[in-house]
């Protein structure tokens, strides 16, 4: 792309970071039990199908994000809430684990933990899923609260669709206010309204967010490109289009570039966004160059389907690096 597209702005919003220290990273944001089942197919309206293999495992976009970075050597500290019941301890547990500080996850006695019901094809490794939010979707003004007095702790604030949208601007608005970059994972997929992306620094929607954000059919990179200059002209400085096995594209104010897949024999792709986010909001924090950044994070994601389960899958470094090494990366 060159300067004629008007995309040329130099200048980062990615400063005041000190090198010297690990990354601090908040996530406010979903927290899930995932229920996972494996079958040779989804079952037909009325048919109870025989399924191949289940396990539970830990997760929710938001937890699964904190433990994605956590594991890849950053402090991170984790806002949300459970509900009163078998399954957030559980969550809280695990997160806690996983080197994530649950302080501040609170629990709603009157609602349920949130749970993802997820059904995964075992020819295909694709997945399917249904998500009941239950105590995330009570995040208020409380948690609204807790970022405010943790955000000068922050590099980057990392925030998803899994709590209530306008509980996210808010958090957004007070990151940006203090000079703290943005990063929203648009998933679940739901719209966003236009007004709504000047407070984000980073965007990473898949080919079914990114078609639901712009009306654009992503299928390649040349539809990828398209739908990244519509999210671009609404005012997000960096938009990354994950375009699933074909790889990633991404445009930014002074660039923009195709990063080929990692070539790996997948398993479970339940996770592999969330692996991607969590290793972006590393590399920014740590004010890697942004192509670097997408392609340590593509590794992330490509070492997270070769595993089972959800926050489990999330990768270390060591295995991110191994797996660069093998394809000269």
């Amino acid at each position: 792309m060159g300067a004629e597209d008007g995309y040329f702005d130099k200048g980062s919003f990615l400063t005041g970071i000190d090198n010297n220290r690990i990354p601090h990273i908040l996530v406010l944001g979903g927290i899930n039990m995932g229920l996972i089942t494996k079958a040779s197919r989804m079952p037909s309206p009325g048919e109870t199908l025989r399924g191949d293999s289940f396990y539970a495992s830990p997760g929710g976009k938001g937890a699964t994000q904190a433990v994605a970075a956590s594991r890849l050597n950053s402090e991170v500290k984790m806002i949300g809430k459970v509900g009163n019941d078998i399954f957030a301890e559980i969550l809280r547990e695990n997160l806690k684990n996983n080197g994530v500080d649950i302080t501040n996850i609170a629990t709603d006695p009157n609602k349920s933990t949130g749970v993802g019901v997820i059904i995964v094809n075992s020819n295909s490794s694709q997945n399917h899923i249904i998500a009941t939010y239950g105590a995330n979707l009570e995040c208020s003004k409380d948690q609204v609260e807790i970022v405010t007095n943790l955000i000068s702790w922050a590099d980057i604030l990392v925030l998803q669709m899994e709590i209530p949208f306008d509980i996210s601007i808010q958090a957004a608005m007070i990151a940006k206010e203090h000079g703290v970059t943005v990063i929203l994972d648009p998933a679940p997929a739901t719209k966003i309204p236009t007004s709504s992306y000047k407070h984000f620094d980073v965007i990473t929607p898949n080919q079914t967010e990114a078609k639901l954000l712009t009306g654009i059919t992503v299928h390649d990179k040349n539809s990828a490109k398209q739908a990244a200059k519509v999210l671009f002209k609404r005012g997000t400085p960096i938009v990354i289009i994950k375009i699933g096995e074909q790889g990633v594209y991404y445009l930014t104010k002074d660039e923009s570039d195709f990063v080929p897949p990692f070539k790996v024999n997948a398993v479970d792709t339940t996770s592999a966004g969330d692996a991607f986010s969590g290793a972006l909001a590393v590399c920014i924090a740590e004010k890697k160059p942004i192509k670097e950044s997408i392609v340590f994070s593509s590794a992330a994601g490509a070492i997270a389907v070769t595993k089972l389960g959800v926050q489990d899958s999330m990768p270390y470094s060591t295995e991110i690096d191994a797996l660069r090494n093998n394809n000269n990366l």
